[in-house]
């Protein structure tokens, strides 16, 4: 099966005031249809960089990306992007700002009551028909995540990019919408590139784990198959050994292999004085899947790369 989306030995510089710095290299990946696909490393390793070629944002000092057979080389409406901050309008109701975006990919190709229908069948999607009139100001934060998941499915991308979109969700928001992404993607079969710092939501979520190495001149380190059967259950998954192989696959990556310290780190620094660079946020107090009981029953090293986490 040919891949949908292919990335090819991408690589990227940029000019600074101190010269040019590579921020990406020979980064090679092929993503089929209706994959899950989630970018983790740590900070400054690329991830975003990596997203905004894929949409247009950036073009590639070397190799390229193919969608569908064509090259990529602006934004288009075949590959919609949900940011961590909504970017809704906020002068538009939620219904407005999906139809925005409707109108401009389908002005002249739908009718406008296939317009509405199409519009009010995206909202309730995210569930969010109750509040579709609702400007942004009148909805909490993980509701306008929702319309802003809404917006970019409405436009029928071909391939789905999301920035950390619960990254700034409170866990239980964030969970909800985990779970709403995942019948989304089991109903439409979307293709969907996500970036994350958090390892449980890459696992639930994932195909595949796509593990990036520290920059500068950052690339893919290793692919983990998240070989869970779907449709998937937080609550089965947490005593799933499976589960936490994988998990322990992903951290074993990020604090062993890529381990990420201060260059010139001061003698008496101590762990709960690192800079944040040094570790990346998983955020355990708000883990996915996990329940605090499980939690206080951890032992083993294990434990000890989850009590370096509790510092982000």
């Amino acid at each position: 099966m040919n891949p949908l989306l292919e990335l090819t030995q991408v690589g990227i510089e940029f000019n600074t005031a101190k010269g040019s710095f590579r921020a990406l290299q020979n980064v090679d990946l092929k993503i089929h249809k209706g994959e899950y696909i989630s970018l983790i490393g740590h900070s400054g390793c690329g991830k975003s960089t990596v997203l905004n070629i894929v949409a247009g944002l950036l073009q590639a000092t070397e190799g390229g990306v193919v969608l569908n057979g064509k090259e990529v080389n602006e934004p288009g409406p075949e590959r919609a992007v949900v940011f961590q901050n909504h970017s809704l309008l906020p002068w538009l109701s939620a219904y407005e700002n999906v139809e925005l975006a409707v109108k401009q990919v389908f002005r002249g190709k739908k009718s406008k009551a296939e317009m509405k229908a199409w519009i009010e069948h995206n909202l309730e999607l995210v569930h969010m028909t109750h509040a579709m009139h609702k400007r942004p100001d009148e909805i909490s934060g993980g509701m306008k995540q929702r319309v802003g998941i809404a917006r970019a499915l409405a436009m029928e991308p071909q391939v789905l990019l999301m920035d950390e979109p619960f990254g700034a969700l409170d866990a239980l928001t964030r969970a909800h919408l985990q779970d709403s992404l995942m019948d989304i993607q089991k109903e439409l079969n979307n293709t969907v590139i996500m970036i994350t710092h958090d390892v449980d939501e890459a696992v639930l979520l994932s195909d595949r784990i796509v593990m990036m190495t520290n920059g500068p001149a950052a690339t893919i380190g290793e692919i983990l198959d998240i070989e869970l059967e779907r449709p998937r259950n937080r609550l089965q998954l947490a005593d799933d050994p499976r589960y936490n192989h994988y998990r322990h696959q992903v951290l074993s990556f990020l604090y062993e292999k890529q381990r990420k310290t201060d260059d010139n780190p001061p003698a008496t620094q101590t762990r709960d004085q690192a800079p944040d660079s040094t570790i990346i946020k998983e955020r355990h107090d708000t883990r996915a899947i996990n329940t605090p009981a499980r939690q206080a029953d951890a032992r083993g090293p294990e434990q000890e790369k989850l009590n370096a986490l509790k510092t982000a």
